[in-house]
């Protein structure tokens, strides 16, 4: 499996707790860095933050990919709108949590969310 990682670089422990979770061996991290102009329309450069992930139309739509989303809620959400269009499916992504009472910070996988099983289930209750 890939993880693209739009985060924090993930520590050894993540990655192990998100292969418990996954049950699958994580074949490569790729880090990307996000980094924003507000003065500039995000939609331009989610594009091309998709676009440095290095991946071939094929790529996206026969990989086993996870995301670690971005911190910011405009661009997470924008990055999703992109990864649907190219996957054709939503990703799978990753839930980082502080670690309560860890003293310096800890972070941790809190869990995966299948996003794609989310929309399913929500299509349900569109149609009763």
């Amino acid at each position: 499996m890939i993880v693209l990682n739009f985060s924090h670089p993930l520590t050894q422990e993540q990655k192990t707790q998100i292969e418990t979770l996954t049950r699958e061996e994580i074949k490569e991290v790729r880090q990307l860095r996000v980094s924003f102009d507000n003065e500039k329309p995000f939609v331009p450069q989610v594009m091309e933050l998709v676009d440095s992930c290095g991946l071939s139309p094929e790529e996206w739509q026969t990989e086993r990919i996870l995301v670690v989303p971005p911190s910011l809620n405009f661009i997470a959400v924008t990055l999703i709108a992109e990864l649907h269009g190219r996957m054709g499916y939503f990703p799978p992504i990753v839930r980082i949590r502080p670690v309560e009472g860890a003293v310096p910070p800890k972070f941790e996988v809190a869990e995966i969310i299948d996003l794609q099983a989310v929309r399913d289930r929500a299509r349900k209750e569109r149609t009763g």
